[in-house]
């Protein structure tokens, strides 16, 4: 598949989220990249902004499975991976699957549930398999994660290892519609005359897979490859961030600049495309000192001292 071909593909996957997603196409364009990277995603906003729907629409017009889970204290890691049940007619145990045996997974309010379950959901997102007593089940791939977590409200909550987060290829913000886009939501609710929305499937489990294998033939100058290096070079070196940027951003990077340029319809990787998705890809990676952390500076201020001090190399 050439990057023409998807290119028209990934715009038909998101002009179909838009007939229930209102907007926000900056976020819809950033989770295409991240899903045809074959990335989990995080987002990292305020309840009622969209994302459940974002992660709905995605799953239906790519013609993924979908589950979602709504993260609770009390959650067990056998609840999401599912486990040994005892079939009494033929006196044996039988692994029944849980809802993380799925293609797209929205873990709802993932901060709330406890370390074990957090342990449990590691091993699927990283090892694309589930483990239970002595035997491990592998996933159907595509396998993706798009977790979301309340920013502010804080109680009850336990904090998402660095480890963990550390897993996602981006983190995201839905952001509030602006005024317009708030009155065609509420216009599009009255003439549906139901809260449901109905999205059109546009792709196959299969095609969508071919998109993401012709993402791995994009090619990536050396120059470029260098550019993303000293970015996360230089937010290691910040004064400001007691952690920076490990490895895994650099290839986080190279991934979604690859997935950025196939579905903007090209063959190449251009230094802008690093340029654009270095916020979302590193800043949710580095680990800000107390006193700056006081202050008010953040992960995403990190690199933006980056994306300034590092020259952009220009391409022969």
């Amino acid at each position: 598949m050439n990057g023409e071909e998807a290119r028209a593909r990934i715009a038909a996957v998101e002009a179909a989220v838009h007939t229930a997603v209102v907007g926000r196409d900056v976020a819809v364009h950033l989770v295409s990249v991240g899903l045809v990277a074959d990335g989990h995603l995080l987002f990292e906003d305020l309840p009622g902004l969209g994302k459940t729907l974002i992660a709905k629409s995605f799953a239906r017009s790519l013609g993924l499975g979908f589950a979602r889970i709504q993260f609770t204290a009390d959650l067990l890691p056998h609840d999401i991976t599912g486990g040994e049940v005892f079939d009494a007619e033929h006196r044996t145990f039988e692994f029944r699957r849980g809802p993380v045996f799925t293609n797209l997974l929205l873990a709802d309010e993932i901060n709330r549930a406890p370390p074990k379950v957090q342990s449990a959901l590691l091993e699927a997102m990283q090892e694309y398999q589930v483990t239970s007593e002595r035997t491990t089940h592998p996933l159907e791939r595509p396998f993706l994660v798009l977790a979301t977590q309340n920013p502010l409200e804080l109680e009850g909550t336990y904090p998402l290892p660095e480890a963990q987060v550390d897993r996602f290829l981006m983190r995201l913000a839905v952001g509030y519609p602006t005024v317009e886009e708030e009155r065609t939501i509420l216009a599009r609710r009255r003439q549906r005359k139901t809260d449901d929305v109905e999205v059109s499937p546009v792709l196959k489990a299969d095609e969508f897979r071919e998109v993401q294998r012709a993402a791995e033939d994009v090619a990536v100058d050396p120059v470029v490859e260098s550019y993303a290096v000293d970015l996360v070079g230089a937010t290691r070196g910040d004064a400001r961030a007691e952690v920076g940027a490990s490895p895994r951003g650099s290839l986080a990077l190279l991934k979604l600049s690859r997935a950025r340029a196939l579905v903007e319809g090209r063959d190449f990787v251009v230094p802008d495309d690093v340029k654009a998705l270095a916020v979302p890809a590193l800043a949710h990676r580095i680990v800000v000192k107390p006193e700056p952390w006081i202050r008010g500076v953040r992960g995403p201020a990190v690199v933006e001292s980056a994306l300034a001090r590092v020259p952009v190399p220009k391409l022969r």
